[in-house]
């Protein structure tokens, strides 16, 4: 054995037992294993660490679509509360029921005077008591609601000309709330009052949908609630809107106007038999009072107002359009 190639044996045999060692001890020792153990520990944290993620994103997302249906079945389904409040009234529900109270009285001791019977008394106390204030009510609602879509496009165009003058949206909204049209203005002023006791614009002007269930207040609500979650020029955004709102109110008007000719003309059929049997009354008394005076003549005259009225309703159905 050559002693020159010794050194060279021996640090292979060295070099070859170090990688060896290297190689065999992480698992004489176990920290292969324990490294295993960690990992998979790890592992089980992220992935309970992901679905603890995921159901916190499904948890909120079911809360938010359940405050969304809720809101919605709100605006659906007003309380008599909200719709006092939609019709302008700063009455109380208890304030209502007394006025119904003493509407359906009056009708009911006028109608018992007049005729001497109670049926007919109650059933007007009834009417006074349970329609007439809910009708008025309605009425007074669609009339302010009417008035909104009318001069909201001109509240949005001073908004938007207020942000392109360099003005903050907080002061336009103001502006709006002190300078425009009722009711515009005191909606606006409600959207300005909330900011001041610590809700944010957004969700302020969300609730404008709430006041007003019109889909135009929706959009509102909407445009500026995307703005202050994903910015971008807002006076662009409310151009759109404005011209949007232009554009459905010509709309509105073109088919008021189309659908015109129709309503006079259902407006004069409806009409014609209430002023026939007027004239026929005061020229030939005797011969209408035999609707009034026989049985055959009440029964004639009762189904003959259920088909005029069903022929009124049919024709409001046909000229009656949504958009």
């Amino acid at each position: 054995m050559d002693l020159g190639k010794l050194p060279v044996i021996l640090l292979a045999t060295v070099a070859a037992g170090g990688a060896a060692y290297a190689l065999i001890y992480p698992y004489l020792s176990g920290d292969i294993r324990a490294e295993k153990r960690q990992k998979a520990i790890g592992d089980r944290r992220h992935a309970a660490t992901q679905a603890a993620a995921e159901s916190l994103r499904r948890g909120q997302v079911a809360d938010s679509l359940k405050a969304l249906d809720e809101r919605q079945k709100r605006i659906n389904r007003p309380s008599l509360q909200m719709r006092i409040a939609q019709a302008g009234l700063n009455w109380s529900v208890e304030r209502f029921y007394i006025f119904s109270a003493v509407i359906g009285a009056g009708l009911g001791m006028g109608a018992f005077v007049g005729t001497g019977d109670m049926r007919i008394a109650g059933a007007a106390a009834f009417v006074g008591g349970l329609g007439l204030p809910r009708w008025l009510l309605g009425y007074l609602r669609k009339r302010r609601i009417a008035r909104f879509l009318q001069f909201l496009p001109d509240g949005v165009e001073v908004i938007l000309r207020g942000l392109k003058s360099g003005l903050p949206l907080g002061d336009c909204i103001r502006i709006v709330a002190n300078e425009a049209q009722e009711p515009v203005k005191s909606e606006f002023r409600k959207i300005v009052e909330e900011q001041a006791i610590g809700i944010p614009l957004p969700e302020a002007a969300s609730k404008l949908y709430e006041r007003m269930p019109v889909p135009e207040a929706n959009f509102f609500g909407i445009v500026i609630t995307i703005q202050a979650k994903a910015g971008g020029s807002l006076s662009d955004v409310l151009g759109n809107l404005a011209k949007v709102l232009r554009d459905r109110k010509k709309i509105k008007q073109k088919i008021a106007a189309l659908s015109m000719e129709a309503k006079a003309s259902a407006s004069i059929i409806g009409a014609l038999p209430v002023i026939t049997v007027g004239i026929i009354s005061v020229t030939s008394p005797s011969y209408m009072g035999l609707l009034f005076s026989t049985d055959v003549g009440r029964v004639m005259l009762v189904g003959s107002v259920l088909w005029m009225l069903t022929g009124v309703l049919v024709m409001k159905k046909m000229i009656n359009f949504k958009y």
